[in-house]
């Protein structure tokens, strides 16, 4: 059997496979950025969680201090540090809003890239499979070639054998019209 063309849009195709590789490196990518934004806002919570658990202690303390002795100064000065911790809690929630935000935009970015490979990999597969339709295709049409060239072949045979014959039959029949046995 004779040897298959090359497929015409093998380059294509290898644009189409580097395009898709590149595409799973920038998801995952996404996906790293992704994984450091949760992992930035957990620690955003925790901090934001210690502070209203601290603020939540201080307000227990005042109420224990204003049951049992009402000292104007230490509960000036208890709700004094309540209004900085009220600030603290104010300024960690803005961190932690801010870096939700974040999140959601590596949330979407990722979500981008998953859809952009998705996209890659349906090109490549479509190519694919044209590749593989024009390939049956390709072996039909050398198949066909060859069987032409065999029948073409078999009939130059078959004529070369019947001149042969026809050549044999002469010269056995000029033979016997000679006498010659």
């Amino acid at each position: 059997m004779s040897h298959l063309p090359s497929y015409p849009l093998q380059q294509l195709m290898e644009i189409k496979k580097r395009h898709f590789d590149q595409a799973v490196k920038t998801l995952e990518e996404k996906k790293q950025i992704l994984e450091k934004a949760y992992e930035t806002l957990y620690d955003l919570n925790e901090d934001y969680n210690k502070t209203l658990t601290h603020k939540t202690e201080k307000l227990d303390q005042l109420r224990k201090v204003m049951d049992e002795e009402p000292i104007v100064a230490k509960m000036e000065q208890m709700k004094a540090y309540l209004k900085i911790v009220d600030q603290q809690l104010v300024e960690k929630k803005k961190k932690v809003i801010a870096q939700q935000k974040v999140v959601d935009e590596a949330q979407k970015q990722v979500d981008i890239a998953t859809d952009h490979l998705f996209q890659k990999k349906k090109e490549l597969e479509k190519l694919e499979l044209h590749k593989a339709e024009w390939m049956k295709e390709a072996r039909l049409h050398m198949e066909r070639k060859e069987e032409i060239e065999h029948d073409e072949q078999g009939a130059a045979t078959y004529e070369i054998m019947k001149r042969n014959a026809l050549a044999r039959k002469k010269k056995h029949s000029s033979k016997k019209n000679k006498g010659m046995p």
